[in-house]
């Protein structure tokens, strides 16, 4: 899998030709570049394509359900009392809680949609270091400790060293965004994070002109995390963005969901969230940064690069080799419910479609 070159070849469904073609979706991005997403095999003279609307519409704050309606009083106060010790704690009906955090909303990075429960966000993930069912992680990450914890941060940069998490978080506001959460898996969720851009933080370490990429690693620990016992992957994960991705607004590292602490299930005590990217590349348990002049060997790239690529940007055209990314399934819908269409870049598109322009996202996907 190669790196992305600028120069690339455009795919004819993703050309800057005129907005609104018929039987296409046409977004314009944020540098006014108009990208228009085609079906692959569906010309525009065959009409009747089903457009879509990729740009996130926003909610008010005061829609989003309170983090209360989850939990009693007794599990917030369990949870307050316990997290000091342990970091996580298991709350009256099987839900993880952790400690409150001070944070504000940000109103700007919202979407239509209602978040899904605490219950559904943590009880189905993918985090194969604690198993690869669905239900594995929950059940056994309370084996991870996620205090004293740091991160090492190594590379193209002018600051270096491992620093405690402590340390990295100070002097970060948090704020609340809810975002669209896209599993390759063609699942998909509305989850409301809480943590800071990645930018800012990245900006701290003050990155040469070398620094291309950022390559992040889960933690290794198969004590603690009984699935890196098994051969499914090369461990430690190891996952990376293009340095213009990284430092974008929309990346965010990530802390907390619904106003409290990550349970460990969910990639405690620090994890990415990059939107318009399908979940594998939102690396979990985060133990180092490293700023690289080469594309990093990926986790799920090295293990099958024929079916997981580099970008991983969410694309309705470009079909996984085993299923359809055309559509999606939401957590927590009734079971008979319609599958959704898959929005370009999980319908983050105006912010992130000029990041890739010229290049052929079939090639480099």
């Amino acid at each position: 899998m190669a790196a992305g070159a600028r120069g690339a070849p455009r795919p004819a469904w993703a050309s800057p030709a005129r907005c609104g073609s018929e039987g296409a979706t046409s977004v314009q991005s944020a540098g006014g570049s108009c990208v228009t997403f085609r079906p692959p095999g569906r010309s525009t003279a065959q009409g009747g394509a089903r457009a879509v609307n990729p740009r996130p519409t926003r909610i008010a704050p005061s829609e989003i359900t309170p983090p209360e309606v989850y939990f009693s009083r007794r599990t917030l106060l369990a949870a307050a009392l316990a997290s000091a010790a342990s970091g996580c704690v298991r709350a009256a009906g099987g839900e993880p809680a952790g400690a409150p955090l001070a944070y504000e909303r940000n109103a700007r990075y919202s979407v239509s949609e209602k978040p899904n429960t605490y219950d559904e966000i943590t009880t189905y993930n993918n985090f194969y270091e604690f198993g690869t069912d669905k239900e594995s992680p929950s059940e056994y990450a309370r084996m991870m400790r996620t205090r004293p914890w740091s991160v090492t941060v190594a590379g193209e940069a002018e600051v270096r060293g491992r620093f405690d998490l402590e340390d990295l978080l100070k002097g970060q506001p948090l704020e609340e965004r809810i975002y669209r959460f896209r599993c390759v898996e063609a699942w998909s969720l509305v989850v409301p994070w809480v943590g800071f851009p990645l930018g800012k933080l990245l900006g701290r370490f003050k990155p040469t002109s070398r620094a291309k990429y950022v390559e992040l690693t889960t933690l290794y620990a198969p004590q603690q995390m009984p699935g890196q016992r098994a051969a499914v992957l090369n461990w430690p994960y190891v996952e990376g963005l293009r340095i213009d991705e990284a430092m974008h607004p929309l990346t965010l590292m990530v802390v907390g969901l619904y106003g409290r602490t990550l349970p460990n299930q969910d990639g405690a005590p620090l994890r990415l969230i990059v939107p318009w990217k399908y979940g594998f590349k939102s690396i979990k348990s985060i133990v180092q940064i490293r700023f690289t002049e080469r594309e990093p060997n990926t986790a799920w790239n090295v293990a099958a690069p024929h079916e997981y690529g580099f970008y991983a940007n969410v694309n309705p055209a470009v079909d996984h080799p085993r299923w359809s990314q055309a559509t999606e399934r939401r957590l927590g819908s009734p079971f008979l419910a319609a599958r959704r269409p898959t929005l370009p870049f999980n319908g983050y598109a105006p912010e992130v479609a000029s990041l890739y322009q010229g290049m052929d996202l079939r090639r480099y996907f």
